[in-house]
């Protein structure tokens, strides 16, 4: 069964951005200011007492080091530098990778590149406990992802051979076969690779040396806002270095007391709403919840804003706070959802009285 499920109001939509494309945006901005990129290097090793990088050439394997005045930690998700500081006394580190893979498959455009499926939307097809799910990008192809267990019936490690694979992919998502001819040689072809979550704590050190974005709270992409995570973490530094102009510990000391509550938040969220995209999607109850859920938002949109909406269009509203608020709307909507034939009543309920501990 298809079913179309709006985001938000009409003027809400999220944007699927080339990571590359926006990767040359940002360094053409910051070499406008000065910044100079080096390519082709490799960092080999940190001195945390005495900020020093020392790096490799990739084609000559030539060594040399670079010392400064202070080191950013923003080398992703394995960071080098986090785990120097995992070295020293008291710094708390967990990793946590989820059961489930993923492997990235397309559905190529169609004649004169037309789109094979609606442009404007994120396509989901959600099977219990695995899925896939498909972009748009702008010639008219689509970038699916495929998230799978990596172990049990069915799993990566079960559906392994060509036969396999075919026979799965047609009896479980039939309709995407006819749109990806090549999508089995391009199950083979491309890599599969794990989920992880990633917590620490201090993310500064000596006030010379401090993570940002993946390398301090790497999550997993099931809320789209692990980038956006750490562009928030650009924008609280950027904010602190006005008020703290010469006090780095103060700066440093702030902006991770501030960012870390939020970065644990988008995390758990992330968590939950993969179980929402695999699974509750296809729920009709949960269908109906989300209906009733854009009714209230309608009616009283300074009282009532949904978890999705706070997250995605209202950069006022921290994870942190959306996570809180979130589980307040929860609390109301189990007791809406618990009236008799809801089915029924919902356009016609009177919810003030749900909705009055809120204001």
């Amino acid at each position: 069964k298809l079913t179309f499920q709006a985001y938000g109001k009409e003027n809400e939509a999220i944007y699927s951005v080339s990571r590359s494309l926006l990767n040359i945006l940002i360094m053409d901005l910051a070499e406008k200011e000065g910044v100079k990129f080096v390519f082709e290097k490799r960092c080999q090793h940190v001195n945390l007492e005495h900020t020093i990088v020392y790096l490799s050439d990739l084609d000559s394997d030539e060594q040399f080091a670079v010392q400064s005045d202070m080191i950013v930690g923003a080398d992703g998700v394995f960071s080098l530098v986090r785990g120097m500081m995992q070295r020293t006394n008291r710094f708390n580190y967990e990793q946590q990778y989820i059961e489930h893979g993923y492997k990235e498959l397309t559905i190529p455009a169609g004649k004169d590149n037309s789109f094979q499926l609606e442009k404007n939307a994120l396509h989901i097809w959600p099977r219990g406990n695995f899925m896939f799910i498909a972009l748009p990008n702008l010639e008219g192809s689509f970038t699916g992802t495929f998230f799978f267990p990596f172990e049990g019936k069915p799993s990566f490690e079960s559906v392994k051979s060509e036969q396999q694979v075919h026979d799965f992919w047609q009896e479980t998502f039939g309709d995407v076969m006819p749109l990806a001819p090549d999508l089995v040689k391009e199950y083979f072809k491309n890599p599969t690779s794990s989920l992880v979550n990633i917590r620490c704590y201090p993310w500064v050190q000596r006030d010379n040396v401090f993570l940002i974005g993946d390398a301090a709270h790497g999550i997993v992409p099931f809320y789209g806002q692990g980038m956006n995570a750490g562009f928030e973490d650009c924008a609280v530094l950027d904010d602190l270095l006005e008020e703290f102009p010469d006090d780095w510990h103060q700066l440093l000391d702030v902006y991770q007391q501030a960012r870390k509550p939020n970065a644990d938040a988008i995390a758990d969220l992330a968590l939950e709403n993969f179980i929402e995209m695999r699974d509750k999607v296809a729920d009709e109850k949960f269908l109906l919840r989300k209906k009733i859920e854009s009714h209230l938002h309608r009616t009283y949109p300074e009282t009532w804003i949904p978890l999705y909406t706070m997250i995605s269009f209202h950069h006022d509203i921290s994870y942190a706070e959306a996570q809180y608020r979130g589980k307040q709307n929860d609390a109301v909507m189990s007791k809406i959802m618990s009236v008799q034939d809801i089915e029924k009543k919902w356009q016609s309920l009177d919810y003030e009285e749900f909705i009055k501990d809120l204001r």
